[in-house]
Parts: C-alpha cells; sequence; structure tokens
C-alpha cells in the first residue's frame, strides 16, 4: 500500500486498484524468488532442514584459508607495519611502488599516470624497494 502511495499518488483514484493488485502480486512472485534461491543456498551448505531458521549455514562452511585468530592478529600486525614503512617514503615513491606493486600497472602507464618520465618511475620504484627491503626484509617483498 506504502508503494501505490509513493509512487501513483497523482493517479485518477480509478486506477489505484489494479495498481495496487498489480503491486502486491508482483512482491508475492519476488518472495517466493527469494525463498527459492535461499533454499537453493541451504542446499549448497548441506541444510536439510527447510523450515528451520535457528541453524546459521554460514557457520557450517568450512575455512579454505585455514587461519586461527591467532594468524589473523599477526597477519594484521604484518600489514600495519608494511603500511608504516611506505607510509615513511617520498610521496613520489609511495605514488610509484603502489601503483606498479599493488595495481599492477607497467612503467610507461605509471608515467602516464604520473605524469612523469619512465625513468623517473623506475628510479623512484627503485628506491622505493630498497628501502623497504632494508627495513622489512627479503622476505616481504
Amino acid at each position: 500500500m506504502c508503494k501505490l502511495v509513493d509512487k501513483y499518488a497523482k493517479r485518477n483514484p480509478d486506477e489505484w486498484e489494479p495498481l495496487f493488485h498489480t503491486i502486491l502480486q508482483r512482491m508475492i512472485v519476488d518472495w517466493y524468488r527469494r525463498h527459492a534461491v535461499r533454499e537453493r543456498f541451504r542446499g549448497w551448505f548441506g541444510s536439510n532442514h527447510k523450515n528451520d531458521e535457528s541453524e546459521d549455514p554460514m557457520q557450517n562452511v568450512k575455512d579454505v584459508y585455514g587461519k586461527t585468530p591467532e594468524q589473523e592478529v599477526q597477519s594484521d600486525r604484518r600489514i600495519a607495519i608494511i603500511d608504516r614503512v611506505i607510509r615513511g617514503l617520498p610521496l613520489r615513491q609511495q605514488q610509484v611502488f603502489l601503483l606498479r606493486a599493488l595495481e599492477g600497472f607497467d612503467v610507461k602507464q605509471t608515467a602516464r599516470i604520473m605524469k612523469c618520465s619512465d625513468g623517473s618511475v623506475k628510479t623512484h620504484y627503485s628506491r622505493a624497494v630498497h628501502v623497504l627491503r632494508e627495513k622489512l626484509g627479503d622476505g616481504c617483498l
């Protein structure tokens, strides 16, 4: 009823009844569609209970990465250290390193983005990698 009022308040009141029934019918079809999709996902997750809403199928999904909470914390710490070291680089070195290493741009694309020469990109990248290896060790890069 709210959708009808929101969308069709300016229409002729004689049109409201057919519009209401059309909106209602579409909402019912949408509900059945969503319900069918949910049931499909429950099948994938191995739940045999059709109407059991108390069991969360996501709790039964195996962690493919197999990380323990301790490993997650350690990973977060490493990321924080790497982030701190990158932030310590001069701005141009940060930009070049992030564009090349994280975004995957090549030298020419990076030079075009930064509006500088290819040689400049190579120099900044080399200096950034040298500092990162010095502070983090060879294992991180």
